[in-house]
């Protein structure tokens, strides 16, 4: 299983959210681009970015910290927020990102992201973001009543690279993540699933990687707050 080391950004800091809440922002640190080259460093394989001010605005906003990202480390990494047309996905891909998550888009326009995954295979993921099992758009500020498993099941022949399951109510919190009901999405399509908000220790990414069917996990605050070392993660989920 592989560990995504979270990079949020908000007016082009690093921060992470409690619950996705705007205004409830923790800033750890101002140069993204160095906590990226800190991560690899540390062995990531991976790293998973998000512009949260981009997922409100429906545009990127973050973008010359992302770029700054992009240009200092070599390992792939992944960006979701604010990426809803064409255009916007060939700009990000063309400048050397390895794959764009579909959010919003995934449920106000699933035939964007089909065609962006023909386009563009294995660089194209889909983000759901869920609340109590109902999938939450727009930044997390629009609730829908689309249950997160018949959306996923939605892109089941699309050719998406991989599904990020997020479960609101954890994310930030440091509670743990929602083992159970990952698990049972990931059971429920043959797209990997990679799991999101909760993740707090290292007893929670070994309980992920033991269900067998999960093949990555995300992790932010625990990962700044020293709650989980990055070495000793990445060791203990490649055994």
């Amino acid at each position: 299983m592989i560990l995504y080391p979270a990079i949020d950004l908000k007016d082009g800091q690093c921060v992470r959210l409690l619950h996705g809440e705007m205004d409830k922002a923790t800033v750890f640190g101002d140069d993204p681009a160095a906590q990226a080259a800190a991560f690899e460093a540390a062995g990531c394989e991976w790293l998973h970015l998000v512009d949260l001010n981009g997922a409100f605005a429906g545009q990127p906003v973050n973008a010359a910290a992302v770029e700054s990202i992009l240009s200092r480390v070599k390992v792939p990494a992944q960006l979701g927020g604010g990426i809803r047309d064409m255009g916007t996905i060939e700009m990000w891909l063309s400048k050397g990102l390895a794959r764009v998550i579909l959010g919003t888009v995934a449920v106000e326009n699933p035939d964007l992201v089909r065609q962006a995954a023909r386009a563009f295979p294995g660089r194209i993921a889909v983000g759901i973001d869920a609340r109590d099992g109902r999938v939450a758009t727009r930044g997390w500020a629009d609730q829908t009543d689309v249950v997160a498993i018949d959306l996923a099941r939605r892109f089941e022949d699309a050719g998406v690279a991989a599904i990020i399951y997020t479960d609101i109510g954890r994310d930030g919190a440091m509670t743990g993540p929602n083992i159970e009901a990952t698990a049972d999405l990931a059971r429920s399509v043959s797209i990997p699933v990679i799991a999101s908000g909760g993740v707090s220790s290292l007893d929670d990414l070994i309980a992920l990687r033991d269900t067998g069917v999960i093949s990555g996990a995300i992790s932010g605050r625990a990962l700044y707050d020293g709650a989980i070392d990055v070495t000793q993660a990445i060791r203990a989920l490649a055994g």
